[in-house]
């Protein structure tokens, strides 16, 4: 399943090979996100020419639209959204917890108003394995609790542990059913949970991996805690983590978010950022973000980055500024190229710099030009 193939002198920063059912997946990766099936504006095709190694899609949305019977008709999520490559999907538990209206958190699941129409549903551990199945994703998640920030040391203590019992039906689920996907088996990873306490992290990495899954993710980041405590989380998580299997930061980053857990042994990321921004007008450079709605771009006929997507050379500034400002799709369209182009060049350049022993460079580089902050519009 994952194969470590360098590391590097300098960090904990790992150079990897995850195979899954629908393909390999080379680490440090970055995953685009396809929350609906779908990453938004992007043809599949052009996902496959911006080299997206894997993309993620999300159980609650899908189940909520289309639902599960229409995905099975189809003959599963590769089939229905006519992408060959692998998919992880997230369990649902966050948008559960995010989303949902009048929700109730038992020992059993999940009770909930969903957030389109209302419609009362129940979401368990067994249930979210099932669907993930239906989906047939290469990689999928377990069903767990995300607490908020901030979180008391009893309400977070509480909420592991009812994160760990779900693990542990979790897994007998997946012992009792086999799921398999491509011709082969599904991949599952479990979750640690435990907010900002070391205790509760280390905790929850010691009886996930005595559960034995695929591989590892850390949850309950980027909730609004301070940026020191996610590299916190990631110190006292990752040594505990077995070393040959994939580990997973979910919901990051920034660029120097990513980077900076690279260096701390952290192989797969996904982040919502680069379209994100790209439909308010954001482009990520080399140099740092620019808000292409900004006056100063009205002239400037450069292209957005001397390193772009194929499809966006020869579109300056000036020109997608104002498609943005005349809401033409196309604007956000080349953004969105762009950005995600930007993101996966800059995992690829991380792997090439744990294999070449430029990984300590690259990492100050990255810190030296990019700004945390996207740029305002003026």
């Amino acid at each position: 399943m994952f194969e470590l193939l360098a590391t590097d002198t300098t960090s904990a920063a790992r150079r990897g090979r995850l195979r899954t059912p629908h393909g390999v997946v080379e680490t440090p990766i970055f995953m685009p996100v396809g929350t609906q099936g779908t990453v938004k504006a992007v043809h599949p095709d052009e996902l496959r020419s911006l080299d997206a190694h894997i993309i993620l899609g999300n159980t609650y949305h899908l189940w909520v639209r289309p639902g599960m019977e229409i995905i099975r008709e189809a003959g599963g999520l590769h089939a229905f959204m006519n992408w060959d490559r692998p998919i992880l999907t997230d369990s649902g538990g966050y948008q559960v917890f995010s989303l949902a209206k009048l929700r109730k958190i038992k020992e059993e699941g999940c009770h909930f108003n969903n957030h389109v129409d209302g419609t009362p549903m129940f979401l368990s551990p067994e249930i979210a394995m099932e669907i993930q199945a239906t989906l047939g994703s290469d990689v999928a998640m377990l069903f767990d609790e995300c607490t908020p920030w901030p979180c008391g040391h009893e309400d977070a203590r509480k909420s592991l542990e009812l994160t760990l019992r779900w693990a542990r039906r979790c897994r007998e689920w997946i012992d009792q059913n086999q799921p398999q996907t491509g011709g082969g088996a599904q991949l599952h990873f479990g979750i640690v949970q435990g907010s900002t306490y070391e205790d509760l992290r280390q905790r929850a990495a010691r009886e996930l991996v005595a559960m034995d899954f695929s591989g590892y993710a850390i949850g309950g980041l980027s909730v609004g805690e301070p940026e020191a405590d996610m590299m916190r989380i990631a110190d006292w998580t990752c040594p505990l983590l077995p070393e040959g299997k994939a580990r997973y930061a979910m919901g990051l980053g920034t660029p120097p978010q990513m980077v900076e857990l690279i260096a701390r042994g952290i192989d797969m990321f996904d982040c919502v950022l680069p379209t994100r921004l790209a439909r308010n007008g954001t482009a990520f450079t080399h140099e740092g973000t620019v808000n292409l709605r900004n006056n100063k771009f009205a002239r400037d006929f450069r292209p957005i980055s001397d390193d772009t997507h194929p499809l966006c050379q020869g579109f300056s500034r000036a020109y997608i500024r104002h498609l943005i400002n005349t809401q033409e799709v196309l604007g956000l369209r080349l953004i969105s190229l762009h950005n995600l182009h930007f993101y996966l060049s800059l995992a690829s350049r991380a792997r090439q710099a744990i294999e070449q022993g430029g990984f300590a460079e690259f990492r100050a580089e990255v810190h030296a030009r990019y700004q945390l902050r996207p740029e305002s519009p003026e």
